[in-house]
């Protein structure tokens, strides 16, 4: 079992149903994630900082994990650095937190998949990059965004409470942690395509393909330079 999958599955443990998925759609529906969080502060995080560009030597995603954050959280002699992915409090935490423009830079592809392989459910902040905030979406990462002054109060509060459950009601747009009186619900917001999509199960293209293959097929038959394997 690799790093990851210990992670994930420590993740699950932990939070029980970490993803509320089911098979209705031809994707799966998610429409409520829950588990630790992991607070990620600064703006303008760029894709080159959530995984360096030397990683993307890769010919699958597997084992990107290892390298989110790499140059944040090691120096050049791979001695480690003061960030949340190394701290052990944050282990196994799926709701990533952070502030502003975070996934902004490069279009890759890569910077999701790392933050998923690492171990990363859902992700509230201030506010995404579009194209950053997609890659997600193609993974059923959602991003819910919420006010300055929201983002910075659960980042405090899982800084001194990092065992405590956050619950990122999709449907609802709800996002919810602490307990008793200190209970807190933020309104966030998911886009509107983000959340039809997630909430219905539609966002997997290579699951929608497959649901429509017929439609796909009778498509390819009616386009005169596709070749019948008829």
């Amino acid at each position: 079992m690799s790093r990851e999958d210990d992670r994930r599955e420590s993740s699950e443990d932990a939070s029980g149903d970490a993803v509320s998925r089911a098979d209705d759609g031809p994707a799966e529906i998610v429409d409520s994630v829950s588990g630790t969080g992991i607070p990620v502060r600064g703006n303008d995080i760029d894709t080159d900082q959530i995984i360096p560009a030397r990683f993307m030597k890769v010919v699958t995603f597997d084992g990107l994990g290892e390298f989110a954050f790499f140059d944040q959280r090691f120096d050049s002699e791979d001695n480690e650095k003061e960030h949340p992915f190394n701290e052990g409090q944050y282990q196994g935490a799926n709701v990533l937190v952070v502030n502003s423009n975070f996934g902004c830079g490069s279009s890759r592809e890569h910077a999701p998949q790392a933050l998923q392989r690492w171990g990363i459910d859902a992700i509230v902040g201030e506010s995404f990059a579009e194209i950053f905030a997609g890659n997600c979406l193609a993974l059923g990462i959602p991003t819910v965004t919420a006010s300055t002054e929201e983002i910075g109060a659960l980042q405090a509060y899982v800084e001194e409470n990092p065992d405590t459950e956050i619950s990122v009601d999709v449907d609802r747009e709800l996002v919810t942690y602490g307990s008793g009186d200190e209970e807190t619900a933020i309104n966030g917001d998911v886009a509107a395509a983000q959340h039809k999509a997630l909430v219905e199960g539609v966002w997997d293209t290579t699951a929608l393909m497959k649901a429509n293959a017929n439609a796909v097929r009778e498509t390819a038959d009616s386009l005169p330079y596709m070749q019948s394997d008829d």
